[in-house]
């Protein structure tokens, strides 16, 4: 369990980062809701690497 909880707060850590680094034109939506929207749920960072990013 410990492992799953590490691997997501990692996950979303790179999220953040990638999200920082990228201009808004290489991101679908704002980066704000994407930003909130990582930090409700650190899982919900497997759906910005899947679906945010052009």
């Amino acid at each position: 369990m410990l492992a799953i909880l590490v691997l997501e707060v990692i996950s979303a850590a790179l999220a953040w980062r990638d999200l920082t680094r990228r201009s808004d034109d290489q991101i679908r939506g704002k980066k704000n809701l994407w930003r909130a929207f990582i930090t409700i749920n650190p899982g919900n960072s497997l759906v910005y690497w899947v679906a945010g990013r052009c």
